[in-house]
C-alpha cells in the first residue's frame, strides 16, 4: 500500500510536471554523455595520436563535471521545491489523516528514490546512444577511418553518473525532511488560499530604476569594450558587479510601469484578453524578477560559451587549412647538409619511401634568404628591411600548381607576394614594403612590386609560423649572389596518390624520416659542428590537424558541456514557474470560461504569458552577449581569422532547439492543466 501511494504520487506528478523529469533525464543523459568519453573508442584511437591532449581533455571535463553537478544540483532543489509547495495541501491531507511527519517523509524519501532511479536507467539508457553518436562526430572532426564500428558502455561512466546523482537526491532527501518538519497543519490546509502581497510601485519610481538599470549596463559594456576579457582585476569584478546590478534593476523596474504604459493604451488593453494577460504577467514579474535576472546571467552564459567555443572551433579548423595545403612536406637546410635539391627524392626513395610511388604530385622546390643591397626604411621610427627571403617565379607555380591554381607571370623588373603565416604581431616586414611600393635590390638588380602576383596562404604545410617570400622571376635568380644568399633550405613538397592508405602512407614517412632519413643524409656529408639535426624537419597535414585538433576538440566539448547546461537550467527554471502560474490561475480561467471566453483565446492568453516570460530574458541576455562576444571576439581573432557567421548560427540553432522545445512544452502543458482542472 505504502509503495502503491508513492508509485501513484510520482505519476500524478509526472504527469503534471513532465518537464521537472525530463530535465533530470537530460540532466543524466549529458552528465554520462562527457563522463564516459574516456572508455569511448575513439579516445583510444586519439591517445595513439596524442596522448596530451586526450588526458587533458578528461582531466578537465572531470573538473568542469563537479562544476556541473553543483548547477544540476541546484536546479533539482528549486524543481523539488516548487514541486512540494504544490503538494502543500494534499502532505496537510496525509497528516490530518493521522500520518505523521516521519511517515511523510519516508513515502517522500520513496518517490525521491522512485524518479531517480526512472531518471538514471532512461537518461543512461539516452546517453548511451547519444555517447556513439559524440565519438562519430569526434572521429569526423580528426578525418579518422574506423575499421569497425562497436557500441561501448562505459561502466566508468556510469559510476560517476550514479555517484553524482545519488549525492544529489540524497540532499533532496534532507531537504524534504527539514520541510515537513517545518510545516504547520494549518498552513498546509490554507496554502491554496494564501495570496501574495504585491506592493505597487509608483511610475516615477519605477522609471528612475530603469534608467539607472540602463546606466550601470552601459558602464559595464563600456569597461568591458574597452579593458577586454584578460585583464582579471577589481574594475573586472566591479564591471560584473555593475552589470548584474543592472540586470536586475531591469527587471525590477518592469513591475512597475509596464502596466502603466499599457494601460495608458486603452484600445490595446482592452483588447481581447490582454487586460488579464498584463496582470498576470505583471503580478509574475513583481514575485521572480530575482529569478529571473538569475535566469538572465545564465542565459548569458549558454550564449556566451556556445557562440565562443564553436568560433574558436571555426577559427582552429581555418588555421589547419591555410597553414597545411599540402598533405606532407620535407625540408632540407643547405647550410647544414652538402646537398643538391635534385637529390632529395633519392635520398627519401633510398630512406624507403618512393615519392613517385606514395605521392601523387609533388614538387622541389628552393627558398633563399638573402642580404638586400640596400635597407628598405619601413617607417618614421627609423626600423629598416635589411633581409627578405626569396623564390623564383617557376618554383613558386610548382607549388601552386600542387593546387590547382593556374601559373602567373611576372613583368620585367618586377618582384610578387607569397604572404606567409606569422601573426600580425611579428610586424611582417617583407608585405609592409612590399605593399608601399618599395624597390626591391637584390643581386644588383632592382624590382618593382607587381600587384598582380600576390598570393595568399602558405604554399607548403609547416608547423611553424612561415615568414612573407618575395617571388623574382627565374632569370633574376641567376644573379643572385652566392655570397648573398646567408640560407638555402630545399622543399619537397605533395598530396598523397590517390588510392593508397593514406594513414599507412603517413606512419611509412615518419618511420623513415626518424630512424632511415637522417642516417641517408649524413652520409652525403654534412657540417663539421654536428648539428644536422636542426637542418632536416617534416611536416604532415594529418599531424598539424591532430595537434591543433586538440585545442578544439577541448573548447568544443567543454563550451557545449556548459553551455547545454546553462540553457536546460534557465528554460527549466522559466517552465516550471510558469507551470505553477497556470495551476494557481485554474480558478481564474475557470471564470473565463463561464463568463463564455472561447477556449482559444484562452489558449492564446496562455501562450502570449509564456512568450513574454521566456523571451524577455532571452531578449535581454542576447543584448549582453552581443557585447561579451564582441570582446570575446577581440581575444579569439588573435589566433586567426574569426568566423563570426557560423558561430552565431550554430548558437541559435542550439538555442532554437533547447529553448523552443522547454517554451513549446509549458505552453503545452500549461493549456492541459488549465484545461483538466
Amino acid at each position: 500500500m505504502f509503495f502503491k501511494l508513492a508509485r501513484k504520487n510520482v505519476t500524478r506528478s509526472m504527469r503534471d510536471y513532465a518537464i521537472y523529469f525530463i530535465t533530470l533525464l537530460f540532466g543524466v543523459c549529458v552528465f554520462y554523455v562527457f563522463n564516459s568519453l574516456e572508455n569511448q573508442w575513439v579516445m583510444e584511437l586519439l591517445a595513439e595520436q596524442n596522448s596530451d591532449y586526450v588526458r587533458a581533455i578528461l582531466q578537465l571535463t572531470d573538473v568542469v563535471s563537479v562544476f556541473v553537478s553543483v548547477v544540476l544540483a541546484g536546479l533539482i532543489l528549486y524543481a523539488n521545491t516548487f514541486l512540494l509547495r504544490r503538494r502543500k495541501r494534499e502532505l496537510g491531507t496525509y497528516l490530518l489523516l493521522g500520518m505523521g511527519q516521519k511517515t511523510i517523509a519516508v513515502l517522500l524519501f520513496a518517490e525521491t528514490m522512485f524518479i531517480g532511479l526512472l531518471a538514471l536507467v532512461f537518461g543512461l539508457g539516452l546517453g548511451f546512444f547519444l555517447a556513439q553518436f559524440l565519438s562519430a562526430f569526434t572521429a569526423s572532426l580528426f578525418q579518422m577511418t574506423v575499421d569497425e564500428f562497436h557500441f561501448v558502455f562505459s561502466w566508468r561512466g556510469v559510476g560517476k553518473t550514479v555517484l553524482y546523482f545519488s549525492v544529489i537526491f540524497l540532499a533532496v532527501i534532507i531537504c524534504n525532511c527539514v520541510l515537513v518538519a517545518r510545516q504547520k497543519l494549518i498552513r498546509l490546509l490554507q496554502a491554496q488560499r494564501q495570496n501574495e502581497q504585491i506592493r505597487l510601485r509608483s511610475v516615477a519610481a519605477s522609471a528612475v530604476m530603469f534608467v539607472l538599470g540602463v546606466v550601470l549596463l552601459a558602464v559595464a559594456y563600456g569597461l568591458l569594450l574597452k579593458r577586454g576579457l584578460l585583464t582579471i582585476d577589481r574594475i573586472f569584478w566591479l564591471m560584473l558587479a555593475l552589470g548584474t546590478a543592472g540586470t536586475l534593476l531591469f527587471f525590477r523596474s518592469l513591475s512597475g510601469f509596464l502596466l502603466r504604459i499599457c494601460q495608458s493604451r486603452k484600445r490595446l488593453y482592452y483588447q481581447n484578453l490582454n487586460m488579464f494577460v498584463l496582470r498576470q504577467f505583471n503580478a509574475k514579474i513583481n514575485t521572480n524578477y530575482l529569478s529571473m535576472t538569475v535566469v538572465c546571467l545564465l542565459l548569458l552564459l549558454a550564449i556566451g560559451i556556445t557562440a565562443c567555443s564553436v568560433g574558436v572551433n571555426s577559427t582552429v579548423e581555418g588555421n589547419v587549412e591555410r597553414t597545411a595545403p599540402l598533405d606532407m612536406t620535407l625540408r632540407l637546410d643547405d647550410d647544414y647538409f652538402v646537398f643538391a635539391r635534385e637529390d632529395l627524392p633519392d635520398a627519401l626513395e633510398e630512406a624507403g619511401f618512393d615519392p613517385e610511388n606514395w605521392l601523387g604530385d609533388f614538387a622541389v622546390v628552393c627558398r633563399y634568404a638573402v642580404k638586400l643591397d640596400e635597407p628598405i626604411p619601413l617607417a618614421e621610427d627609423g626600423r629598416e628591411l635589411n633581409d627578405a627571403y626569396i623564390m623564383s617565379l617557376s618554383d613558386f607555380n610548382a607549388l601552386t600548381a600542387l593546387r590547382g591554381e593556374k601559373p602567373l607571370v611576372l613583368a620585367p623588373n618586377t618582384c610578387g607576394m607569397a604572404e606567409g603565416t606569422e601573426p600580425e604581431s611579428y610586424g611582417k616586414p617583407e608585405r609592409e614594403a612590399w605593399q608601399d611600393g618599395a624597390l626591391f635590390s637584390i643581386g644588383g638588380h632592382v624590382y618593382a612590386p607587381d600587384p598582380k602576383v600576390y598570393h595568399t596562404g602558405a604554399l607548403y604545410t609547416s608547423e611553424i609560423d612561415l615568414s612573407d617570400v618575395i617571388i623574382l622571376p627565374d632569370e633574376a635568380m641567376e644573379t643572385v649572389q652566392k655570397e648573398t644568399i646567408w640560407l638555402r633550405q630545399y622543399y619537397l613538397a605533395g598530396d598523397y596518390a590517390e588510392g593508397v592508405d593514406q594513414e599507412h602512407a603517413e606512419e611509412l614517412l615518419w618511420n623513415v624520416w626518424d630512424e632511415t632519413l637522417f642516417d641517408q643524409v649524413e652520409e652525403r656529408g654534412s657540417d663539421p659542428d654536428g648539428s644536422s639535426a636542426f637542418g632536416l624537419s617534416l611536416s604532415t597535414k594529418q599531424f598539424i590537424y591532430l595537434d591543433t585538433m586538440g585545442t578544439k576538440i577541448l573548447v568544443l566539448f567543454i563550451g557545449l558541456y556548459l553551455g547545454t547546461i546553462f540553457l536546460i537550467t534557465s528554460a527549466a527554471v522559466l517552465a516550471l514557474q510558469m507551470l505553477s502560474q497556470a495551476a494557481d490561475n485554474v480558478g481564474r480561467y475557470r471564470i473565463l470560461r463561464k463568463l463564455g471566453v472561447e477556449e482559444k483565446m484562452r489558449d492564446r492568453s496562455i501562450d502570449i504569458q509564456v512568450f513574454l516570460y521566456f523571451f524577455l530574458p532571452l531578449l535581454l541576455a542576447v543584448v549582453h552577449s552581443i557585447v561579451g562576444i564582441k570582446a570575446a571576439n577581440d581575444v579569439i581573432a588573435e589566433i586567426g581569422k574569426l568566423d563570426a557567421v557560423a558561430s552565431s548560427t550554430v548558437t541559435a540553432l542550439i538555442i532554437l532547439v533547447v529553448y523552443g522545445a522547454y517554451f513549446l512544452a509549458t505552453c503545452w502543458g500549461s493549456r492541459r492543466m488549465v484545461r483538466e482542472r
